[in-house]
């Protein structure tokens, strides 16, 4: 039995309702491992949790999805894995707790990190360079010369879906917050950004796919950007809603919504799309090959520690942040 730190949530609410409290951790049962971590990934589904958009366990209950670390201690039953192995993990069996010093995890949920890549890089990819995989190889299976939107194009997962279809050869239209943020979507592979403050998004789009629309929309914002996304794609096209940073989308009216162009809907989740180790194991893998090869550079943001996740999700809620958020512990 050892002692350890970790945020935990009482009551949904704002973000002043986690609360960093003193937990003892047993040793790993048949199949864990213990793991004290080095880098804590942030992500927006955190919010969700933290706010009640997202379900969570009865509470009291942890918060966080997403880290890397090392094994301290392995438990009976564990084959592969030792102490001392760099290891990484994101939306796992295991549940909600990345927010701690340290903690139980099955070995199963665990990735080893390559030789290669810096620990910081692997808390920060799973969860969003694995959207970005099922998004564009599963949910729509992008190829060269297809048009989509995205929404939070500046984001953790937008400047991650740039890159990655500019190397597929589709051109991406990035949409974001404020101009401030123009030039990050500009330098993540994006062909045309559009900012909400000063543009007609709707009018910008239609004319660069001359009156057509795009093949598929991409939006994680949710409220305040559906509508936009609903009229921007092309007959019998896709929208996919895969997050909801300003609030669920608006009920969607079959008949009044459905008849402009007869658009597919797809709510998109990881937890639906990793149904398995060795899925998301192989989405590792396809994500770790393309940070390997140079197709996808991040824009790590580190600019605050795992005891910063009050003002973490403050500054997120609040759209002030750029980037991937990777919190050291």
């Amino acid at each position: 039995m050892r002692k350890t730190k970790a945020v935990v949530l009482h009551k949904n609410g704002d973000a002043d309702q986690m609360i960093w409290e003193e937990i003892n951790l047993p040793d790993p049962d048949h199949g864990q491992v213990l793991l004290k971590h080095e880098f804590v990934g942030f992500n927006m589904i955190d919010v969700y949790h933290r706010s009640g958009i997202y379900p969570t366990p009865s509470k009291p209950c942890f918060l966080g999805t997403e880290a890397s670390g090392i094994i301290e201690q392995v438990g009976p039953g564990v084959k592969n894995l030792n102490i001392g192995d760099r290891v990484a993990y994101a939306g796992s069996s295991s549940g909600l707790g990345s927010y701690s010093y340290s903690r139980l995890m099955n070995a199963d949920d665990l990735i080893i990190i390559p030789d290669w890549m810096r620990s910081e890089v692997a808390a920060a990819i799973l969860t969003k360079g694995r959207t970005v995989e099922y998004l564009f190889n599963r949910t729509y299976k992008l190829q060269k010369g297809d048009r989509l939107l995205f929404n939070a194009a500046a984001g953790g997962v937008g400047q991650i879906a740039g890159q990655w279809a500019a190397f597929i050869g589709a051109t991406a239209i990035g949409i974001v917050g404020n101009m401030d943020k123009e030039k990050f979507a500009r330098n993540s592979g994006y062909k045309h950004v559009f900012n909400m403050q000063d543009h007609d998004i709707v009018k910008e789009v239609m004319a660069i796919t001359e009156g057509a629309g795009v093949d598929v929309v991409y939006d994680s914002i949710g409220k305040t950007t559906w509508d936009i996304s609903l009229s921007v794609v092309k007959k019998l096209g896709l929208v996919v809603s895969f997050g909801s940073a300003s609030g669920n989308p608006p009920l969607y009216d079959v008949a009044k919504d459905g008849v402009k162009n007869s658009a597919y809907i797809h709510r998109a989740t990881m937890v639906n799309y990793m149904t398995s180790p060795e899925i998301g194991k192989k989405s590792a893998e396809s994500v770790f090959e393309m940070i390997k090869n140079g197709s996808i550079n991040l824009n790590l943001n580190m600019d605050y520690h795992l005891d910063d996740i009050v003002t973490v999700h403050q500054d997120a809620e609040a759209r002030k942040t750029i980037g991937q958020i990777v919190m050291k512990v």
